[in-house]
């Protein structure tokens, strides 16, 4: 005869009881550890689709079609290999105008442009009366738009009745043609491109400036340190980050210079950039080849080529912003 005794609920054992629960609990705690390892990956999955779509594809479609001599007008399209690269380098005189017109134009606006809006921003970032207006008031340039610029800026330098050749005439200085010589109409688009730029640049060093500790001003104040001291042995090394990101948006933005020169075209002379190609830049020489000659291929290898200048030129503005700043 066997004796069955009643076990009471609560002393069964926790894990026959709390079978479903502990699967539920487990369940959860996977799908936790999935979250946290994949949901990273899907939140910026985004960016890089759109990122493969419209950069790195572009890209490798340049590459490819610099290769070959496609053309709207050819029924086909051969694959020539670096044929276009070869021309373009050793047989276009045209296209080296064009890059010695655009360094130029890069150098005569970016230099004045960055040093100008240096000055303002240390002028700005000290206690005055309307501190508020005038911050307010270099942001206009950024807003106005380029047509409108351009338009302004061809009027003032214009050959018969245009405000500079008008003050010239009242020293007995002759008129200029700013649009007939090279270097004259470098200097009317760098101011038209400076006059545009200055102000956004100004902000961001502003910004940057503001950043930095008063403590670090007060410290030198005491120890003798003048303003121009403190600007150069404190602002300039703060800002070095600042500085150097400027230098490489500028030298984008240089080197891709396009709609003001455009803009200031006269005349049926259109992207050919003056009668002589005298203010001609890469970008507009590569829409001429793309529109006016249709060949796709050979400005496939324009387009890639000023890539290459692009990266090359913001390096080496990088590493002369990381060794001056270093030797402050």
């Amino acid at each position: 005869m066997s004796l069955e005794l009643d076990t009471p609920a609560s002393a069964q054992p926790r894990g026959h009881r709390a079978g479903p629960a502990g699967g539920e609990k487990a369940r959860r705690r996977s799908l936790t550890r999935l979250d946290l390892k994949f949901s990273p990956y899907l939140y910026i999955l985004p960016f890089f689709v759109i990122f493969a779509t419209f950069g790195i594809y572009p890209i490798v479609y340049t590459v490819w079609i610099a290769m070959t001599d496609r053309s709207p007008l050819n029924a086909e399209t051969s694959f020539i290999g670096l044929d276009n690269f070869v021309r373009l380098i050793a047989d276009d005189p045209q296209f080296w105008n064009a890059v010695y017109n655009t360094l130029g134009m890069f150098v005569m606006a970016t230099v004045p442009q960055l040093v100008l809006a240096m000055m303002l921003a240390n002028a700005l970032n000290r206690r005055i009366k309307g501190q508020t207006f005038f911050r307010m008031a270099i942001a206009m340039p950024i807003i106005t738009s380029t047509a409108v610029v351009a338009l302004i800026f061809s009027m003032i330098y214009a050959r018969d009745f245009g405000l500079i050749n008008w003050l010239l005439s009242l020293f007995g200085a002759d008129p200029i043609d700013f649009r007939a010589g090279k270097f004259a109409s470098w200097f009317a688009i760098s101011t038209m491109v400076d006059w545009r730029w200055v102000g956004y640049n100004a902000l961001i060093y502003l910004a940057g400036m503001q950043a930095i500790s008063k403590d670090m001003y007060e410290a030198a104040a005491l120890d003798g340190a003048s303003r121009t001291r403190q600007f150069w042995s404190i602002t300039v090394p703060q800002l070095r980050p600042t500085i150097i990101f400027t230098l490489i948006i500028s030298t984008i933005g240089g080197l891709q210079l396009f709609t003001e020169p455009l803009l200031f075209t006269s005349g049926p002379g259109g992207i050919s950039g003056g009668s002589q190609g005298q203010f001609q830049t890469i970008t507009m020489y590569l829409l001429d080849v793309m529109n006016q000659r249709f060949q796709w291929g050979y400005a496939g290898a324009v387009s890639l080529l000023l890539f290459i200048l692009i990266a090359f030129m913001s390096l080496v503005n990088y590493l002369l912003a990381r060794r001056i700043s270093s030797d402050k």
